[in-house]
């Protein structure tokens, strides 16, 4: 254990110059819901208490003993005809009184025709980006979890190679009793380790998110709320070329004023799941920076929300999530979950 925190401070130690956010780091593409579950939620949120073993891939604390030989396949049909793929396998050791977790993400970008820069077709090629993971979980005394999730990372974009390490680790607190649950997690701590261009090392997109989860005591329903980016303030994308005061259509401006209350709420998600009978369960979420950032001021629509549905029985869970990004682009996830101990196949 001593070996991985060592790891650990080393990749923390890293420039931490880079943690910032706005397209300023590199792999972006680890942000990404990599299931159902995890984005109608919101895609933040490290408390959730939940039988799914994708909520590992959010906070590796939240990886227990009963997601045990289970084995998850999501697929997402993301915009602009990209398509990316998420399997994970859970495997406890009693030896060990360790939960494991092996994992690898696929994102297909499609085929990219090459031209020069006079525009003249010179052929085409296919870009991409991976990431395997392996994530450790152990409980300690009888309300604490704490895990750990080893990354490494790989993006190939024609002539352009990089590859990168990274490390995400996470603690919960459960109050069985009371049905609450609280969760801390330290996101993409890391290093690339090759660059896409020689001396331009780029970070990873380094996160710290804290978040409750309270199951009510009469009703099945369980509410959940996440912080993310609590190291800093100001989170809202500063667009060099929209500030307040900017000219814009008809000699409007923008307007000035006080943020403070919109800024404080950026850093919010907020989700609710509602089991219906045994079998079933409904999700929603909403990511306030979500949509404040991408949906149009006179257009804003369901921006923000994700909702999803999922059909869970013994031997199988089948989950469908739609999520708004702005009012006429939403993404589609589907996924499943097969313990396959029920089916006794081990």
């Amino acid at each position: 254990m001593w070996k991985i925190t060592l790891l650990i401070l080393f990749l923390y130690l890293q420039p931490c110059t880079a943690q910032v956010l706005g397209g300023k780091s590199v792999f972006s593409f680890l942000d990404l819901p990599v299931a159902p579950q995890l984005a109608a939620l919101g895609n933040v949120n490290v408390s959730q208490q939940n039988n799914d073993i994708a909520l590992s891939a959010l906070n590796p604390a939240l990886l227990r003993e009963s997601m045990h030989q289970h084995l998850e396949m999501n697929y997402t049909n993301y915009f602009a005809d990209v398509q990316y793929a998420h399997c994970l396998f859970g495997y406890h050791s009693n030896r060990l009184q360790t939960t494991f977790a092996a994992g690898i993400q696929y994102i297909n970008y499609g085929t990219v025709t090459q031209t020069d820069a006079s525009g003249n077709i010179q052929g085409a090629f296919k870009p991409r980006d991976m990431s395997v993971q392996l994530t450790m979980s152990r409980q300690y005394l009888e309300r604490w979890h704490y895990g750990v999730t080893l990354q490494f990372i790989q993006s190939n974009y024609q002539q352009y190679h990089s590859t990168g390490l990274g490390v995400n680790v996470g603690l919960t607190y459960q109050d069985t009793t009371h049905k609450w649950q609280a969760g801390f997690v330290a996101k993409n701590m890391g290093v690339q380790l090759s660059t896409y261009v020689a001396g331009s090392q780029e970070p990873l997109p380094f996160d710290l998110q804290v978040g409750i989860s309270k199951k009510l005591e009469h009703i099945p329903l369980q509410l959940s709320a996440t912080l993310h980016h609590v190291y800093q303030f100001d989170v809202r994308y500063a667009d060099p070329g929209f500030e307040e005061g900017t000219i814009i259509t008809n000699g409007d401006t923008t307007k000035a004023g006080n943020k403070t209350a919109d800024k404080i709420f950026r850093h919010f998600v907020l989700a609710a799941q509602w089991e219906i009978g045994r079998y079933v369960e409904l999700t929603a979420g909403y990511n306030h920076l979500r949509r404040q950032e991408l949906a149009t001021p006179q257009q804003k629509g369901l921006s923000g929300f994700s909702a999803g549905v999922g059909i869970i029985t013994r031997k199988l869970q089948l989950r469908y999530t739609r999520s708004w990004y702005q009012r006429s682009a939403a993404l589609n996830q589907l996924g499943v979950n097969v313990p396959l101990r029920e089916w006794g196949v081990f």
